[in-house]
């Protein structure tokens, strides 16, 4: 299994508050071009979101169905990937600190991508992971820069008793 994670500099909700957005997974998902809710309400439990899918004048369209969700700490997704079959992508969120602990943890589950799965598939899985998980982490960041800068002056923020963020 592919199994990596990231410390993203923001708080679990802000990182949340990307995941749970349906047309932003093409700004950080590596491979994906573009992103778009195409059932039910991202990300409850049986919705899913279109994505493309180039290489050169080749598109791959297909979508990503949620299986599992627990608001602001867990998304587990089912990507289709049409004759390469479907590979099951955990996404977990822990608070560390001020920050956010992002775990992902993907493997295939049915059709060509789970008989030819091996030690070489691994490796590229885990720098497509670096790769988007660092992706993640720069918009993720960006947002909650954004957010600090548009706070007003003067303002202080304590995080929520069970946000995770430090206590006094």
């Amino acid at each position: 299994m592919a199994v990596r994670h990231h410390l993203i500099s923001a708080s679990p909700q802000s990182v949340w508050t990307v995941l749970e957005d349906g047309t932003r997974y093409a700004d950080w998902v590596v491979g994906t071009s573009s992103s778009k809710p195409v059932r039910g309400h991202w990300p409850q439990l049986g919705s899913a979101i279109g994505f493309e899918v180039r290489f050169g004048p080749l598109r791959l369209c297909n979508e990503t169905v949620v299986r599992r969700c627990v608001p602001g700490e867990a998304l587990e997704l089912e990507a289709k990937a049409g004759p390469l079959g479907t590979a099951r992508i955990a996404i977990e969120l822990r608070p560390w600190g001020d920050h956010c602990l992002v775990i992902v943890d993907e493997h295939p589950l049915k059709g060509v991508g789970g008989t030819v799965h091996n030690v070489a598939v691994e490796a590229l899985i885990q720098i497509r992971h670096r790769a988007m998980l660092a992706r993640l982490a720069k918009i993720c960041e960006a947002d909650a820069a954004e957010a600090e800068r548009r706070r007003p002056l003067g303002q202080v923020v304590s995080p929520a008793p069970d946000d995770g963020g430090a206590r006094a």
